[in-house]
């Protein structure tokens, strides 16, 4: 969709808008749509376009795939209604269309815990493995010359004989 710079609306504006939007569908989902078909709803969020004329409603229901499509099909005949009483309250120039998605959060919040079980179970299986585990190598797996260590012993100990406290060779006494 291409929107024209002159319709951009407030950021804030256009925040509060869909806010609003929100508070309506749910509260005239809750009072006025005596429809059978409509389960356990729950209005979760709402987005408008920029140029107010698109408004985005998710919602979840408590229950299976069949409460879902009788939910989603509810609310697609109340949405005459819906759309009236929106741009009424609004006071918008054009009631925004209004499209409901199924928000599948709680089925995005089960397959996050089951990533973070099997995470866990794979961690505690590390650890069980860990626990008994000795280096491939040996503690040291680096050669060191016993001839090496004394030679440096020594190195240390000619400075300390010869009183040399200037540092570095080549220091200039005058």
């Amino acid at each position: 969709m291409i929107v024209e710079v002159g319709d951009m609306s407030d950021p804030a504006k256009v925040r509060r808008h869909a806010e609003r939007i929100r508070e309506l569908v749910a509260s005239v989902v809750r009072s006025q749509i005596k429809d059978p078909r409509l389960g356990m709803v729950t209005i979760t969020d709402a987005r408008i376009t920029a140029d107010l004329r698109d408004a985005t409603v998710f919602y979840t229901v408590l229950g299976d795939a069949a409460a879902q499509a009788s939910t989603a099909a509810a609310l697609e005949s109340a949405k005459g209604m819906l759309r009236s009483t929106v741009g009424k309250a609004l006071g918008l120039r054009h009631s925004p269309t209004l499209t409901f998605v199924l928000d599948d959060v709680q089925d995005q919040v089960k397959h996050i815990d089951d990533l973070l079980a099997a995470a866990r179970n794979a961690d505690a299986e590390v650890q069980r493995l860990a626990a008994g585990a000795q280096y491939a190598g040996e503690p040291q797996p680096y050669r060191v010359d016993e001839d090496d260590e004394d030679a440096d012993e020594q190195t240390g100990d000619a400075d300390e004989q010869t009183g040399d406290t200037d540092g570095p060779r080549g220091g200039d006494a005058r």
